[in-house]
């Protein structure tokens, strides 16, 4: 029960108002140190509820103060990596923040930034991405130094962007503070080092290792000869598999807009959605899937994080991610606060190695499924390695093998009208010939 926390009257109101009962594990395990004030580094998969375990002792703490009201400064600063997360966060701040005075406001990019700059005078919490808010600090437009909660939410995400030196400038802008940083993964030597700046003598929580990432979701591969093959497959699935919204995603641009295009020929309601689209384009293509005007996302992992959408229950990788760390940010997006999901991935003989890479990663075996109506030749490697990667077929070299791999070396002189090439004094590097003076 949320009662045995230590919030606030007003925050255990609206708790209820929203029928939150049972706080997650990560609720559960976050909510209590976060109120002692200490900072976290907390490893929590997307959808389990890790917002709520930031934003309920952020505002449990800015209404602790018997004088807050009549202050009007930013106390509280939220940094996410994208648009999409930002808006969603914002959502759950004023939802959890409805009984209280306490006002919150989004910037990120795409939207006025006079009108933004205004707003910023006249809340107590702001919620954005890290390049927009370096745009507005080097403006003069951002007075942090009264900042007390700083929050970094999908931190390993948010390095992988490129948003390191903005996000630790931010913090450093920011009075003596609390920091909270959430990641799906431990992520890499860059995330260490942001944990050592940006935390001091932090509580490290661990909840729900990769291999125990989305419970909930069925993890599949299917083997396919080419990419024309793999086409035929995401037919085939969007077909005949029963799910209310599904997710596609590929490794480039081109390959998103190819495959949206025959969807779309094929009178599939989809939309395509990647780096080069517009703010317009991604506000749209989120909001026609929540509304189920769309029932199919085209997408390159610039969707992969930020995005929750109710009814998300099928994930097709119709590329396999380049990483594990990415793959989790994927099927991240089906099977999440204990609903069910279905993951499928198309593995082409390229493909195999890293998709064995990825389960070895999460510690666990996809379950390998057959399409009898599109089966292919490709059925995966014949030998395998004790690691599950393909095991290379290398003959054994023959006496024949070797005499045309030896250097061939002649001795004697050479038969007449065949000009010997010629070399250096120490007989190894071969001299260019001088051409001859023009006549």
């Amino acid at each position: 029960m949320f009662a045995q926390f230590a919030l606030h009257e007003r925050l255990l109101k609206a708790v209820a108002e929203l029928n939150f009962v049972e706080p997650t594990p990560v609720q559960a395990a976050a909510i209590p140190p976060a109120l002692e004030g200490k900072d976290l580094r907390v490893i929590a998969q997307t959808g389990s509820g890790k917002t709520a375990a930031f934003v309920l002792p952020l505002l449990n703490r800015l209404l602790g103060d018997g004088n807050s009201q009549q202050r009007v400064s930013i106390r509280a600063l939220i940094l996410l990596p994208t648009r999409e997360l930002a808006q969603q966060t914002l959502k759950e701040v004023e939802r959890f923040a409805q009984f209280t005075f306490l006002k919150a406001g989004l910037v990120t990019g795409g939207e006025d930034f006079k009108v933004q700059a205004a707003m910023m005078r006249k809340i107590d919490i702001l919620i954005g991405t890290p390049g927009r808010l370096i745009e507005h600090a080097n403006a003069g437009n951002l007075p942090l130094n009264e900042v007390e909660v700083l929050v970094f939410d999908e931190a390993d995400r948010m390095l992988d962007m490129g948003f390191a030196e903005d996000a630790q400038r931010l913090a450093e802008a920011c009075g003596p503070h609390q920091t909270l940083l959430f990641s799906a993964t431990t992520g890499g030597n860059g995330l260490r080092e942001m944990v050592a700046k940006v935390l001091k003598a932090p509580q490290h929580l661990m909840l729900n290792s990769v291999s125990q990432l989305n419970e909930g979701t069925r993890q599949q591969i299917i083997t396919a000869d080419h990419n024309h093959h793999k086409e035929q497959l995401v037919d085939w699935l969007l077909a005949n598999e029963t799910y209310d919204k599904a997710i596609v995603f590929t490794n480039t641009r081109v390959q998103a807009d190819r495959l949206y295009g025959k969807l779309v020929a094929a009178g599939v309601k989809a939309f395509v959605l990647h780096g080069e689209k517009d703010q317009k384009d991604r506000k749209l293509a989120i909001e026609r899937l929540r509304q189920g005007a769309v029932k199919v996302l085209v997408a390159t992992d610039v969707a992969a994080r930020g995005l929750d959408v109710d009814g998300l229950d099928l994930v097709i990788n119709f590329d396999m991610p380049r990483s594990g760390d990415e793959y989790v940010h994927r099927i991240g997006r089906t099977g999440r606060a204990g609903g069910e999901g279905l993951a499928i991935s198309l593995i082409c003989h390229g493909d195999w190695n890293l998709m064995s890479s990825i389960e070895r990663y999460l510690k666990q075996r996809f379950e390998r499924r057959t399409v009898k109506e599109l089966k292919g030749s490709y059925q995966g490697p014949k030998n395998l390695k004790a690691s599950g990667k393909a095991a290379g077929s290398k003959k054994k070299k023959t006496d024949k093998d070797a005499k045309k791999a030896a250097p061939k070396r002649k001795s004697g002189p050479r038969p007449a009208g065949k000009p010997s090439a010629l070399v250096s004094e120490d007989g190894l590097a071969p001299l260019k010939r001088k051409k001859p003076a023009a006549e």
